[in-house]
């Protein structure tokens, strides 16, 4: 790292030059603590007895002690220009101790060796390919035991996680921030540690054992990275030597609406610390992607658009963004962003903030309020489901229903939905075939797909019992074959954000709350039709631009899945008439189809009936010779061709 870098914000690399490093020679400490009197390093090698660091003109504190090595305890005594003397975590620790505990720990990072070659070399953005995410929190997705503090390490989870991952057809993990944190009701979003793993789970190396394993399944991984804030716990980075060094000096905005202190992007060193530590995530780890969470935070002050752009926090995003993706350009960074802010998706190039994808919230509220509605109330709010694809195409979107649908008394997603217990479950199959066939890549928190009654809590592991209970158990069926037919079908991933792969076929069912839409890609094409009344419309009509022919492949009414509808040995055909199409939809129900478009016959000409009725034995022979080629001119002069017009 070049310290004129740090100082200008630039610098991707400062985790190689401050922290911890072990050498040959012992283990160099370094800290940046520009206001500070004194620094001293305390910890297990000196029994924890104070040697002091030399401080150089720039306000880096360091200094070699040779007694000092991997897996040792140590903190910094920082003498602050205040007149206070604080034991301090070092910034850019490796590995910290469980809480309440708040020592850093030396860690040799070069301790593990990846052999997921294949995976990084092939590995993409997923632009053109299904991107099925399995949101979990880590210490609440399976626990050894029923007690709050008991976990599984990194390691032991690996196998339990990826045959689940596999069997389900998710195609990535994102796991919520794995970054070092004190309280457990925080979720990991109020960090202390910014390159520390949290010793919930384990070591370092123990998180490069779990990412490694995943890549050599195939199976990508998020992380949850919070560049927004982090927590004003008195031994972390708030005052750090007795003065604002991290946040904003003005209390206004030094703190933001969760207590946390917010980061002070107009710092240089501060840019570099967070856009460091992005880094350090996809470099060290292998993570595939960065989900950064309250971007709206990022851009306006205090996530209040009333109060104005922070150009500051703008800059660093813009700059973070434009240097990660020049690092790892397969790696997806992902937004978490409830702004309406203008080209966040945009390359930076071209004046966007240059994230690879955003999250709908527009698209997650609009859809779980339409679903807590009665059936007869829908017809008033019928293009609730249809204004996402108004804006759709002005971001690369994906559709969400992440940990912040399911806890602080929202009710679970299966909860929300209108009416009792089994009519629950009949639209919620309604809305994942929605949230699935709907153009975006996917999202879905853990315990979602099992139909989950109790909201989420970090305390307990989820309620896998429930899958003994048919209900549950055929819900949980149903997901698995819609992330499936997600995963192994082109027309649902591939080319989404082209306008000219999706079409409404049926946009104005608002007195019977019927919705179809077709995807396309190449030949390949689907057809989505649901009806979210209570109310079967059987020999439902509707007009299409052209006549297709449907096969049924995939039904949320199917008893397999709970519903009523008993399938039958051979899917039946079903073929437009006069570009009219007409379905048979049961109350609460969606069906996919595939879909064959059919060719329109050219109509007969007097020509071609002179030639059928063969006046003359020169007429038959030319008949019986040429009689495809009209038709062929034809095709060619009026553009029929095998894909049909989107």
């Amino acid at each position: 790292m070049y310290l004129h870098d740090y100082f200008m914000g630039t610098a991707f690399d400062a985790y190689t030059y401050f922290g911890a490093h072990p050498g040959p020679m012992g283990v160099m400490f370094r800290v940046y603590a520009p206001n500070a009197h004194k620094v001293a390093v305390i910890g297990d090698f000196n029994d924890w007895t104070e040697d002091f660091l030399g401080k150089d003109e720039w306000g880096i504190f360091s200094g070699i002690i040779d007694t000092a090595r991997p897996g040792m305890k140590y903190k910094y005594k920082v003498y602050q220009c205040d007149g206070n003397v604080v034991d301090k975590t070092d910034p850019y620790a490796f590995g910290m101790e469980l809480r309440p505990n708040s020592a850093s720990i030396i860690v040799d990072m070069d301790d593990f060796s990846f052999t997921d070659e294949d995976w990084m070399r092939t590995r993409t953005k997923n632009y053109n390919s299904p991107l099925n995410i399995y949101e979990i929190h880590l210490g609440s997705w399976k626990k050894p035991s029923e007690e709050p503090e008991a976990w599984y390490n990194y390691r032991e989870i690996a196998v339990p996680l990826i045959e689940y991952l596999k069997e389900n057809h998710y195609t990535h993990v994102e796991v919520m921030p794995l970054s070092e944190h004190p309280f457990d009701g925080s979720w990991g979003y109020q960090v202390t540690g910014f390159f520390s793993p949290t010793s919930r789970y384990g070591t370092a190396q123990d998180l490069k054992y779990l990412i490694n394993e995943l890549h050599k399944a195939g199976i990508g991984v998020i992380m949850d990275f919070v560049p927004v804030h982090f927590a004003a716990d008195y031994y972390s980075l708030i005052r750090y030597d007795g003065t604002a060094v991290y946040e904003y000096p003005e209390n206004e905005i030094g703190f933001s609406q969760w207590g946390s202190c917010n980061f002070n992007y107009f710092r240089g060193e501060i840019r570099s610390f967070l856009q460091s530590s992005g880094n350090y995530w996809l470099e060290e780890f292998h993570c595939d992607g960065l989900r950064m969470d309250a971007i709206s935070n990022v851009i306006y002050w205090m996530g209040d658009e009333s109060r104005g752009i922070n150009h500051g926090g703008i800059q660093f995003i813009k700059e973070m963004n434009a240097g990660l993706h020049s690092l790892h350009p397969t790696a997806m960074i992902i937004a978490e962003d409830s702004s309406a802010y203008s080209k966040v998706t945009a390359p930076v190039q071209y004046d966007g903030l240059g994230f690879d994808y955003k999250w709908d919230m527009g698209w997650m509220n609009d859809t779980l309020e339409y679903f807590k509605r009665a059936p007869w109330e829908r017809c008033d709010h019928y293009h609730e489901l249809t204004f996402s694809m108004m804006y759709f195409y002005s971001e690369l979107f994906i559709m969400s229903l992440s940990h912040d649908e399911v806890v602080h008394g929202k009710a679970t997603i299966l909860q929300k939905m209108w009416g009792d217990y089994d009519k629950k479950f009949a639209q919620a199959r309604v809305l994942y075939t929605y949230m699935y066939t709907h153009p975006g890549k996917k999202l879905n928190f853990m315990g979602n797909e099992v139909g989950q009654l109790r909201e989420w809590d970090e305390k307990r592991e989820q309620d896998w019992f429930i899958l003994k209970y048919p209900n549950h158990d055929a819900f949980h069926r149903y997901i698995v074959a819609l992330n499936r037919l997600y995963t192994e079908n082109p027309a649902l991933y591939d080319s989404e954000y082209d306008c000219l792969c999706f079409r409404w076929l049926q946009v104005h069912g608002e007195k019977d709350c019927v919705y179809v839409y077709q995807r396309t890609v190449g030949d390949h094409s689907i057809v989505v039709a649901f009806n979210t009344q209570d109310v079967p419309h059987n020999g439902y009509t509707f007009d299409v631009p052209e006549n297709m022919v449907l096969t049924e492949i995939l039904n949320s009414d199917e008893s397999q899945y709970g519903g009523t509808t008993v399938p039958g040995k051979k899917k039946k055909k079903i073929k437009a008439k006069d570009k009219k199409l007409t379905l048979d939809l049961p109350g609460f129900t969606a069906i996919v189809y595939e879909a064959v478009m059919v060719k329109e016959e050219k109509k007969k000409t007097a020509s071609d009936s002179r030639k059928k009725t063969g006046k003359t034995s020169s007429a038959k022979s030319s008949a019986k010779g040429s009689s495809k080629t009209p038709a062929k001119s034809s095709a060619k002069k009026h553009g029929h061709k095998k894909e049909h017009d989107k």
